[in-house]
């Protein structure tokens, strides 16, 4: 068992959790970060390195491992303190302060929290195939980590959102072919990319929708996929020769502990005050995805905001005594950058 003390303890170690460290350290309040992945990056590190994105201002396209790195530089100069690998499983009043334990025995003691967990613990969302573990890992993949992985393959990509889509548009420079199955021929990604998408498949070269179909089955022997079968709602099927299969049917999202932590919910998100992003537990706050109050948008950028409202608001827990008085980072500097 291991004890800290700080001034504020932060659940999630994505963009979000990461710029809240940059945030609070210009305020001049030490962070400890705490995330069940074995390295900072949250979703974006996880589940989609390779992703490009493209609404971050000043960064015309991005891709999400890059915005990762350079969050974690900027944090840098403020020495966060990361426990990696470890789950948040107490959170209790401990006087005018917080106690945050974790599953790995550690114990911070905190004057604020600073919840950014996006939507909790995540996991794919697995479609009901038979013998469906023995392809997961060497065939079938929930995330697209190397792109140069899948030069030359066969692919089937499964799914009608934005992240089918964009995989779909990105592996069409790669790929030999790419099957697109979907269950209706209306797809629900972001319009220029469902439009993108008709227009490589009308191109005829790599990209062929498959609708409307629905995943049946997988052939293959020792974890090597050899055809995905689907079928219609009618019964009719379909063998599809493939090296690959990705399904894209979103993420399940579970709360973990912070279901049981006492703070008002909202389906599965903490209840914030949106001037302060306050939970209803005084000196518990959440920022990014898993914040939720009337016109709340799910964007990084968004997140980023809530990082500097929750840490101005945090300011005058850590320091009661003292006026909070507002500089503009270019006036102030960063440690280490003059």
């Amino acid at each position: 068992m291991t004890e800290h003390t700080t001034d504020i303890a932060i659940i999630g170690a994505g963009p979000v959790g990461l710029f809240a460290v940059f945030e609070c350290g210009m305020l001049k309040m030490r962070c400890h970060v705490i995330d069940t992945l074995e390295a900072v990056g949250g979703q974006c590190a996880a589940l989609y390195p390779e992703k490009p994105i493209y609404d971050i201002p000043g960064f015309p396209k991005i891709l999400a491992e890059d915005i990762v790195t350079r969050l974690a530089e900027q944090a840098a100069p403020f020495d966060p303190v990361y426990h990696l690998g470890q789950q948040v499983t107490g959170l209790t009043r401990n006087g005018e302060r917080w106690l945050v334990e974790t599953s790995a025995g550690t114990r911070i003691d905190a004057c604020a929290v600073m919840i950014a967990a996006g939507g909790g613990a995540f996991g794919a969302n697995r479609p009901p195939l038979a013998h469906l573990a023995e392809f997961e890992g060497t065939s079938v993949f929930y995330t697209v980590k190397r792109r140069e992985n899948f030069r030359g393959k066969r692919v089937v990509i499964a799914g009608g959102g934005d992240s089918a889509l964009d995989w779909v548009l990105s592996l069409a420079e790669l790929a030999s072919k790419i099957y697109v199955v979907h269950r209706r021929p209306k797809f629900r990604g972001a319009p220029e990319s469902v439009g993108r998408l008709h227009a490589l498949a009308e191109s005829g070269e790599v990209v062929e929708l498959v609708v409307p179909y629905q995943l049946a089955g997988l052939e293959g022997e020792g974890g090597r996929l050899e055809a995905v079968t689907v079928k219609t709602l009618d019964g009719e099927m379909r063998r599809l020769e493939a090296d690959v299969l990705l399904p894209f049917f979103g993420l399940s999202m579970n709360l973990g502990p912070i279901a049981q932590w006492g703070l008002d919910l909202d389906h599965n998100h903490v209840t914030i005050d949106p001037k302060t992003c306050q939970s209803s537990a005084p000196g518990v706050f959440a920022i990014g995805d898993i914040a939720s109050y009337p016109g709340k948008l799910k964007l990084i950028l968004c997140g980023f905001s809530e990082a500097a409202m929750a840490a101005h608001a945090i300011h005058a827990l850590v320091y009661p005594d003292q006026a909070l008085h507002w500089e503009y980072s270019t006036t102030k500097g960063v440690p280490g950058h003059g």
